[in-house]
């Protein structure tokens, strides 16, 4: 067995023991400034609607239930708390001060509908919902647009992992499948590098302001 291939083994493993809830509550922390992807979320729950576990249905509204939820609390951090207490607890979760000033930025320009339209672009999906908050953007409108982006996206991703393991026997046996087990290596290490790097600068550069 690959790497690879060992990698999603197990990660199938924890989908099937804790259901449909891990999808509900990694989704959340992905929509809130937590680093985890939906990208590493959404296929892997495809791949066991493709095996009978899950169902789309079960997947699209426990996945788009957690990214309203993980919306909602980013929603609150800037309606209640504004940019000081993101600033201040956000080091903890490899927040990046110029991502969340771009998004900021981003939404005064686009307005309300920059919710939707940032469901789709990477790292300021993660961080949008919190200027929306500190703009007091209406709530029932803010949780539609949620609601209908990560509806979509995750859609997208869940139908991606369904079609992976319709062909994943061919994939297994691809002769060439070792140089996908030396890249996705690399791609774990370089990610486990950037973050221990990220969390020391954050946390250094704390101290120097003290």
């Amino acid at each position: 067995m690959g790497f690879t291939e060992f990698l999603i083994e197990n990660i199938l493993r924890f989908f099937e023991a804790a259901g449909y809830w891990s999808v509900m509550i990694l989704m959340a922390l992905e929509s809130m400034v937590a680093p985890v992807p939906s990208e590493a979320v959404m296929p892997p729950a495809g791949f066991l609607i493709a095996k009978g576990t899950f169902t789309f249905t079960g997947v699209i509204f426990f996945s788009t239930l957690g990214s309203l939820i993980g919306s909602l609390i980013s929603y609150y951090m800037g309606a209640w708390g504004g940019r000081p207490i993101v600033e201040r607890f956000g080091k903890y979760l490899l927040l990046d001060k110029k991502a969340l000033d771009t998004s900021e930025k981003f939404f005064k320009k686009r307005g309300d509908i920059t919710i939707f339209i940032c469901r789709f672009i990477p790292v300021i999906r993660h961080l949008i919902s919190i200027p929306a908050g500190m703009a007091k953007m209406n709530l029932i409108k803010f949780s539609i647009y949620t609601i209908i982006g990560a509806g979509i996206w995750n859609t997208f991703l869940a139908y991606v992992g369904y079609k992976l393991q319709d062909n994943w026997d061919s994939i297994v046996k691809w002769e060439y499948r070792s140089w996908i087990d030396i890249g996705v290596i690399v791609v774990v290490i370089l990610v486990a590098i950037y973050y221990a790097y990220k969390l020391y600068k954050n946390f250094k550069k704390e101290k120097k302001d003290e």
